[in-house]
C-alpha cells in the first residue's frame, strides 16, 4: 500500500472544517495556482474560485475578488494555504447565507453528506445508540463494549476503530462484509484502522449510502457529524429494506389495480411507508392525509388512530382524547412499546416533529405489525409485474453506481427516473464536464412530454460524441421506458469512462486507447509476476469461477492484503462463494469501491469480472502514481487518492475530468447486461455487447 497520509494545517479548527478528501483536493487546487517561484498571491484567486463547485453559479469572478478585497486585501502578496482555506470558508459562509441556509447534515441523508452544519443532534444520537446497542448487544467482539452510554460520546468514540460500522452494515444488509476481512483486535495498528473504514465506505456505497467528500481519515478522526450522518444513512437502509413488493408481496393490498401496482413499484421506500400508513389511517376513519414524517404527525393524532387499528388491544381511549400534544405523544409510544417496538425516540421528538426519527418508528410499526392481509390474487399478479432476477441485478448495480457519483438526484427506481432525461444528463456533465448544454434541458417535474423527449435526445447526441454505439436508439425509447436499451446506454457509459481513466493513469500508453484486452494482459502478468502460474484466457474463463485468480491477483498488487489462511480450493459451491464473498470484501478494504455480487465471480459474469479486474489495475497504477507524486495531479490530469480515502468526486471541480480517477472504482456492472450496440430492433436472444467481442 502506499503511505497512510492526509493534508496537515496546523490551525486544527480550520482542519476540522474540511473532510481529508476536501483537503486534499483543495490542495490540488492551490498547488496548481504557484508560479514559476513557487509563490500563489491573492490575485490568483478569483479566476480559481469562480470555477470551483460550491461558488460557480453563486458569484461572478468580479464579486468574488469585491469579496476578498473587503478587509482592505492587497491582492499582489503572497498567500499560503491556511489563507487560501480561510478565504473558500469566507466565501463559503456568504454564499450558504445568500442560499437561505443548509439542512441539517446529520438526518437521514439523500445528500451528500457534508461539512457545512457541524451540529448534531442528541435525540438522533440517542435513537442510534439504542439502535446500535438492540442489534450488535450479543456480537461477540463487540459485547464487551456495549451497551453505550447515549449521554457520553462512547459511540464516536467505539466507531474510530472501523469495527462497529461495518458491524453494523451487515446488520443493515446481511452479508455485505465477510466479517473474515474486517480487523477485529482490541489495539490495531494505524493500517488495520484505515483498512476498516476504507472497507467500511466502500461497502456503506454497496448497500446504497451516499459518502461522497468523506475519507477513511475522516472516520479514524471520529468526527461526530460524519460519523453520525453514516450511521443514519444505514439504519435507515436496514429499517426501509422491506418496503417493497419483491421483499413485502403483501404490500399490494394497498393499491386496487394493474395501474396502480406499477405505480408501487416505482415508489420511493419512504413514500411506500407513507402511503402504508394513510392505508391504514383512512381504514381507522382519520380525516387528514399524512404527506411527511414532520409537521403532520408533530400533534400525535396520527399515530394514534395508526396504533388503535394496528394493534386494538393495547389502545387506550384516553390517547384520542387527550387534548395535549405531550401527553399525547407520550401515550402513543407507551401504546408502541406495548407492541413491541423499542422507546427510541421520546414525545418530545414527535412533539417537534423530528422527521428522521419519527420515520424510524413508523419503520419499527410496519415491521412488528403490518395489518396487510395475503390476497393472493393479488400478490401473484405483483410477482408477476416484478422484474427478473437478471433485470434486478442490473437495476440495482446501475442505480448504486448513480447514486455513488452523488449528483444532486437520488435514483430509487432506475427505469423509472432515468425517462424524463434528467438524471441521465447529470451523470454525464458529472463524468464529462460541461457537455450538457443545459440551457436546452429541463428540469422536473416536467409535465410536457415532448420535453422528456428533448433531455433524452440531448442524452443520445452526447454518446454519439463520445463514439457510443446507438443505432436505431432514440430519445423516445428512453421515454418509453425500454429497460434493454437504458441497460446497454449505461453499460456503454460505464465502460468508456473506466477505459479513459486507465488511459489517463497509464503514462507510457501515449495516448494510445486501453481495452479490454489491456487489462487481460496486465492481470495475467501481474499474477506471473509473482511467481505464480495461474493463467486465464478471457474474462469469461471458467477457472475463474472458484475464485482463486482474483485472490492472486489482489495479493500481487498487495502481498498483506490476503489471509491465505482463510481461502478455500474453491472444489464446491460452498466453497467458490467463501471465496467470492472474500475477494469482494478483500477488493473493498484495499480501495475498490465495486457493485458485484458472489454470484457475478461464480457464474464467471464476465462484463462484472471485467470490471473488478480493471478496479484492481486501477487501484495499483494510482499507487504507482502517487509514489511519484505526494499530492493528486493538478487540473488537466487525473486525480489520484490516498487509501485513507473513499474515491469521491472534487469539491472544486473547475476540472472534474480530474474528479473522475477518484470515481473510477465505482465503476461496475452486472453481468449479461444488455447489449453495448443499443438496437430498438434486434431481438434479446441474438444480443452480442461490443464489450464481449474484445474479450
Amino acid at each position: 500500500m502506499s503511505k497512510f497520509e492526509g493534508v496537515i494545517v496546523s490551525d486544527q479548527w480550520l482542519q476540522s472544517q474540511f473532510t481529508q478528501v476536501e483537503l486534499r483536493s483543495l490542495k490540488s487546487k492551490f498547488v496548481s495556482l504557484k508560479n514559476q517561484n513557487g509563490k500563489v498571491t491573492f490575485g490568483d484567486l478569483p479566476p480559481l474560485m469562480v470555477k470551483l463547485n460550491a461558488f460557480r453559479d453563486m458569484y461572478a469572478e468580479d464579486e468574488i475578488r469585491g469579496i476578498l478585497g473587503e478587509s482592505g486585501t492587497d491582492f499582489t502578496n503572497d498567500i499560503d494555504f491556511e489563507a487560501f482555506l480561510k478565504a473558500y470558508l469566507n466565501l463559503q459562509s456568504q454564499a450558504t447565507t445568500k442560499q437561505g441556509g443548509r439542512r441539517h447534515s446529520s438526518s437521514f441523508l439523500k445528500e451528500t453528506v457534508t461539512t457545512l452544519l457541524h451540529t448534531i443532534s442528541e435525540s438522533e444520537k440517542a435513537c442510534y445508540v439504542a439502535h446500535i446497542n438492540s442489534y450488535l448487544g450479543d456480537d461477540p467482539f463487540l459485547k464487551e463494549y456495549l451497551p453505550l452510554d447515549p449521554a457520553t460520546n462512547d459511540i464516536f468514540d467505539l466507531a474510530k476503530d472501523g469495527v462497529l460500522l461495518c458491524k453494523l452494515i451487515n446488520v443493515a444488509v446481511p452479508g455485505t462484509i465477510d466479517e473474515r476481512a474486517i480487523n477485529c483486535k482490541r489495539n490495531p495498528s494505524l493500517w488495520e484502522v484505515n483498512e476498516n473504514h476504507t472497507l467500511c465506505l466502500n461497502s456503506a456505497k454497496a448497500i446504497g449510502c451516499t459518502v461522497v467528500n468523506i475519507g477513511a481519515q475522516d472516520l479514524v478522526e471520529g468526527r461526530p457529524h460524519l460519523v453520525l450522518g453514516l450511521i443514519s444513512q444505514i439504519i435507515k437502509i436496514q429499517l426501509l429494506a422491506d418496503l417493497n413488493l419483491k421483499k413485502t408481496p403483501q404490500l399490494v393490498e394497498l393499491v386496487d389495480d394493474s395501474e396502480e401496482i406499477e405505480e408501487l413499484l416505482n415508489l420511493s421506500p419512504e413514500k411506500v411507508l407513507l402511503k402504508w400508513m394513510n392505508f391504514h389511517l383512512q381504514r381507522a376513519g382519520y380525516e387528514k392525509t399524512v404527506r411527511n414524517f414532520s409537521s403532520d404527525v408533530k400533534d400525535g393524532e396520527a399515530y394514534a388512530y395508526l396504533l388503535n387499528v394496528l394493534a386494538p388491544e393495547h389502545c387506550s381511549p384516553a390517547t384520542l382524547d387527550t387534548k395535549d400534544a405531550s401527553e399525547r405523544a407520550n401515550l402513543v409510544l407507551d401504546h408502541a412499546e406495548r407492541m413491541g417496538c423499542k422507546r427510541y425516540l421520546t414525545p418530545r421528538d414527535v412533539a417537534e416533529g423530528t422527521s428522521n426519527l419519527n420515520l424510524a418508528f413508523v419503520a419499527q410499526l410496519f415491521h412488528h405489525r403490518s395489518g396487510l392481509s395475503t390476497d393472493t390474487k393479488k400478490m401473484s399478479y405483483a410477482e408477476m409485474m416484478t422484474d427478473d432476477v437478471q433485470t434486478s441485478r442490473e437495476e440495482r448495480c446501475f442505480r448504486l453506481w448513480i447514486n455513488s457519483l452523488g449528483i444532486s438526484t437520488h435514483v430509487n427506481n432506475l427505469f423509472e427516473d432515468v425517462r424524463n432525461g434528467w438524471i441521465l444528463l447529470e451523470v454525464l456533465d458529472k463524468i464529462f464536464p460541461r457537455s450538457v448544454n443545459w440551457k436546452h434541458a429541463t428540469r422536473p417535474p416536467i409535465r410536457m412530454p415532448f420535453r422528456k423527449v428533448e433531455n433524452c435526445n440531448q442524452v443520445i447526441k452526447i454518446g454519439k460524441q463520445l463514439r457510443f454505439s446507438l443505432v436505431n436508439l432514440a430519445g423516445n425509447d428512453i421515454v418509453q421506458g425500454n429497460k434493454k436499451l437504458i441497460l446497454a446506454l449505461l453499460w456503454q457509459l460505464m465502460r468508456f469512462t473506466m477505459l479513459q481513466l486507465l488511459k489517463n493513469l497509464r503514462s507510457h500508453s501515449q495516448g494510445k486507447e486501453i481495452t479490454d484486452a489491456d487489462i487481460l494482459k496486465w492481470v495475467n502478468r501481474k499474477v506471473k509476476s509473482t511467481g505464480r502460474t495461474s493463467h486465464i484466457e478471457s474474462f469469461k474463463d471458467k477457472s475463474l469461477s472458484c475464485g482463486l485468480f482474483f485472490l492472486e491477483l489482489l495479493s500481487a498488487v498487495e502481498p498483506r492484503i490476503v489471509n491465505w489462511n482463510l481461502v478455500t480450493k474453491g472444489e464446491s459451491n460452498d466453497e467458490k462463494r467463501l471465496n467470492a464473498t472474500y475477494i469482494i470484501s478483500v477488493a473493498r478494504k484495499l480501495g475498490c469501491s465495486i457493485f458485484l455480487l458472489p454470484e457475478d465471480i461464480m457464474e464467471v459474469n464476465q462484463k462484472m469480472i471485467l470490471t473488478l479486474a480493471a478496479s484492481i489495475m486501477y487501484w495499483s497504477l494510482q499507487q504507482q502514481t502517487e509514489d511519484m507524486d505526494s499530492f493528486p495531479s493538478p487540473a488537466g490530469t487525473a486525480t489520484t487518492t490516498t487509501p485513507e480515502a473513499s474515491p469521491a468526486p472534487s469539491v472544486c471541480g473547475e476540472d472534474e475530468s480530474s474528479s473522475i480517477g477518484g470515481e473510477f472504482s465505482n465503476l461496475s456492472v452486472d453481468d449479461a447486461t444488455s447489449d453495448t450496440t443499443a438496437t430498438s430492433s434486434q431481438p434479446e436472444s441474438d444480443s452480442v455487447s461490443a464489450g464481449d467481442e474484445l474479450l
